[in-house]
């Protein structure tokens, strides 16, 4: 938000420069973030002088040019080579000398150098008034008053406004300080803080008087709480022109385009002391009547910019008795707003319901400097008053006559919200014991009424722009920031004490399980948990389960809480693709939501993807890649470090992917890995297959062994390895294979691995070859030959037995 230092010093009057109001503001919670010299015109003028022409000769070597001699004063005549038609001698003119800087009013400032032009020496340059920022005029050079002096500053002979404007970081909760009147109330208060009691000048409405009533224009709100208050008049006969120079760099210094007098006039207000107003022609206001309203879902209408909106049953309108005029709050309407034409308006002053405001403007995809204050909440009491403060300005400017008595609806007056102060409260969160009048003059500064006091503490009304301050804990924040933080005094101990933490806390797991895979070249990842709901249209729920949506979301892309993590993931995916990174593994540690019928559910994962290869090809090998092969790799370790046991598995193939593996442990599945669906990678514009994988990290959390691990030494004795080549049917998979080893051989059977698949050519067509290896191993002796040859006859037996297995 910026703010003007001098137009915030008609508020409070004060000679301190800027610097050190900054340092003030921000101590009170406004933080400056930035102070930027502010000029009505660009450089100032600095370096230009009054110049007479002594000669204009036609140049001797162009047609277009004039070789001129210019005096400049303090007898300084200079040589000028000059293209304007309209350069002749005896004129008074503007001049920019070797060394000046000069800023145009279109283009960036560029700084005039000694030079030669089609071979005559130009020491300078007579200015248009374009090329110094006085206009727009090309036409020929800037002609001056010959009464002017040559050598005369030109900065002399303009009025330059030269402001210092702050560039502050507002808080959301600071809805009082949207204003140059707001921020000047806090700078008085810090100030009377330090002992110095300056005035704070509300501006005055002391002139505002009804001159007649011959357009009056009656009000109707339909539904008082989405318009608790709204106020209007008419002024008639007024002549809409550009504003006076004051009220333009006024605007102008805080980024603000002046438009015409009416407008500019209703912004005025707004930025000083935090009032959004608007005003419609009255002439295209059908049946002499303002109808506050919503409309039908699908009703059309164009906006001040010419866009044509579809609204929304719930977006608040102002309509006249057969169409609207304007979106509530938020942006005017083209068909109503103030032109050159225009000769009476209808002014308007409203409190509108911030929740509706908030919504409509998300809902449109607007934000204005009135939607952004009704949305944080202004204060209700002062709708008329600005009302009468703008009327007063544009009759002031743009002439013409109050034609109407102020109609103001406001059937229910706000309460003041009251809150009891305790001063034990104040002593127990400060940690310091404030003295009772030092709060009492801060209070009273803040315009924090003191109702009644004890010895334990006080009654207070908070005024009604102070929307933040609801309980005891926001007058003790609005009390220590007005005292001064730096004021508080911290003790050179410090004291912690001890947290015990459980051995498997589900934050150190976390933690362990990312640092190991970081350390297998995983990246961490950290996405929103909030989305669209047109992401997750693909997602399968059940009847009994819906995705959770956002009440009051900031934008449609963020309607909703995520049911699935793979999308933030493919988001990603696409993010660094963009950027020429194809090789990504990634992990990320998060939640799902879904609403169910007995209640919201959040659902801890662990997800994992993996696009690309594993690393960059080196000189002599190409990397092998980041499939579905690797990831499932990666999971199996991560299972086997956690200590959880996997009764079974699955190849049921379910969303999102084509082919996958699912892992059991008990009834309850732990692990889903596979790749993700072409289309739904091909949707993200990713072209290259996407492995992704999902841990139940609730469920692999509650089923963490709790017992200290056990260790033992290494075998005294060698392991022997044995090969079978088996023919087995198509549907026989390894891991059957594994189990029934296991159960044959007992425990001399240590490992069981897989080395060859082989299926095609001399097998049949139902068939498939499995070459498998088996590690055996005794702690107690030496395995002889025939111990052996033994469990390999029993294996191959289980084998045939069980699975019709034939030995290759």
């Amino acid at each position: 938000m910026k703010i003007s230092y001098q137009w915030m010093k008609q508020f409070v009057p004060t000679d301190w420069n800027a610097d050190k109001t900054a340092t003030l503001l921000t101590d009170l919670g406004l933080e400056v973030e930035g102070i930027e010299p502010f000029e009505s015109i660009k450089g100032g003028l600095q370096g230009l002088v009054v110049g007479k022409i002594l000669t204009a000769e036609k140049h001797p070597n162009a047609d277009r040019l004039q070789v001129t001699t210019v005096d400049i004063g303090n007898d300084n005549v200079l040589s000028i080579v000059c293209g304007a038609a309209n350069a002749a001698a005896g004129l008074t003119v503007v001049v920019a000398p070797v060394g000046t800087t000069i800023y145009p009013t279109q283009g960036t400032p560029w700084t005039i150098e000694k030079g030669k032009i089609r071979g005559v020496e130009s020491h300078g340059m007579i200015c248009a008034e374009d090329e110094i920022g006085l206009g727009t005029d090309h036409s020929g050079i800037m002609i001056l008053e010959d009464s002017h002096q040559p050598g005369t500053l030109l900065s002399s002979l303009f009025e330059i406004d030269k402001d210092q404007i702050f560039e502050i970081g507002l808080t959301p909760n600071r809805a009082d300080a949207m204003s140059h009147y707001g921020v000047a109330r806090d700078l008085r208060a810090g100030m009377k803080q330090q002992g110095i009691n300056k005035e704070l000048i509300f501006p005055s409405t002391f002139g505002f008087a009804v001159e007649n009533r011959t357009n009056s224009i009656s009000i109707q709100v339909e539904d008082a709480t989405l318009a608790p208050r709204y106020c209007g008049l008419t002024i008639s006969g007024l002549s809409v022109q550009p504003s006076p120079s004051w009220l333009q760099n006024r605007l102008k210094s805080i980024g603000l385009k002046p438009i015409n007098n009416v407008v500019d006039a209703t912004n005025y207000v707004l930025h000083e002391i935090g009032q959004p107003l608007h005003a419609f022609d009255a002439d295209r206001i059908e049946g002499g009547k303002i109808v506050v309203r919503t409309v039908d879902s699908g009703t059309k209408f164009t906006t001040l910019d010419g866009v044509e909106r579809i609204l929304h049953s719930e977006d608040l309108m102002i309509c006249d008795t057969k169409k609207p005029l304007c979106i509530a709050g938020v942006f005017g309407g083209l068909d109503s707003g103030v032109t050159t034409e225009t000769k009476n308006i209808f002014l308007e002053s409203a409190y509108f319901n911030p929740v509706s405001i908030r919504k409509t403007a998300k809902r449109h995809g607007l934000s204005t400097d009135a939607s952004f204050r009704f949305e944080r909440g202004i204060d209700i009491e002062l709708v008329e008053s600005a009302l009468k403060r703008a009327a007063l300005l544009i009759k002031e400017m743009a002439g013409g006559h109050i034609s109407s008595e102020i109609e103001d609806l406001y059937p229910k007056k706000a309460e003041a919200q009251q809150v009891f102060l305790s001063y034990e409260k104040i002593k127990q969160l400060i940690g310091q014991e404030i003295p009772v009048d030092t709060i009492k003059s801060i209070l009273t500064s803040l315009e924090i009424k003191i109702l009644n006091s004890t010895e334990t503490g006080m009654g207070l009304t908070i005024p009604p722009y102070r929307v933040d301050v609801l309980r005891e804990v926001d007058v003790v924040e609005e009390i220590l920031r007005v005292y001064g933080y730096n004021q508080i005094d911290y003790s050179s101990k410090l004291h912690a004490s001890i947290a015990l933490v459980e051995k498997n806390d589900i934050h150190l797991v976390q933690k362990s399980v990312g640092d190991y895979l970081a350390s297998t070249g995983f990246f961490e990842i950290m996405t929103n948990s909030l989305t669209s709901a047109k992401k997750q249209e693909t997602v399968p729920l059940t009847n009994e389960t819906k995705a959770v949506d956002i009440l009051n979301p900031l934008s449609q892309d963020l309607a909703q809480l995520r049911t699935s993590m793979l999308f933030s993931g493919l988001e990603v995916i696409k993010h660094n693709n963009n950027r020429k990174w194809s090789n990504q593994r990634l992990f990320e540690f998060g939640k799902t939501y879904l609403q169910t019928t007995q209640g919201r559910k959040e659902h801890r994962h662990l997800c994992l993807w993996g696009v690309g290869k594993l690393h960059e090809d080196q000189w002599n090998s190409q990397a092998p890649a980041a499939d579905f092969f690797a990831l499932k790799s990666t999971c199996e370790q991560l299972l086997v470090r956690c200590r959880i046991a996997v009764t079974h598995t699955s190849i049921e193939v379910r969303y999102p992917f084509t082919e996958c593996l699912h892992y059991y442990a008990g009834e309850e599945l732990i692990l889903s890995v596979g790749i993700v669906e072409q289309k739904l990678t091909e949707s993200y514009d990713i072209k290259t297959p996407v492995a992704y994988a999902e841990l139940d990290w609730d469920q692999i959390h509650s089923m963490l062994q709790k017992e200290e691990i056990k260790f033992k030494s290494i075998p005294k004795y060698p392991s022997v390895s044995r090969d079978l080549a088996l023919l087995v049917g198509e549907n026989i998979t390894f891991e059957a294979l594994r189990n029934v080893a296991h159960s044959t051989i007992g425990n001399l059977l240590t490992e069981v691995t897989l080395f060859d698949v082989y299926s095609g050519k001399n097998i049949d067509a139902d068939k498939k070859s499995y070459g498998l290896r088996f590690t055996l191993s005794d702690p107690e002796q030496t395995l002889t030959d025939g111990q052996i040859d033994q469990s390999m006859k029993k294996l191959l037996t289980a084998f045939e037995q069980q699975f019709n297995a034939v030995l290759r």
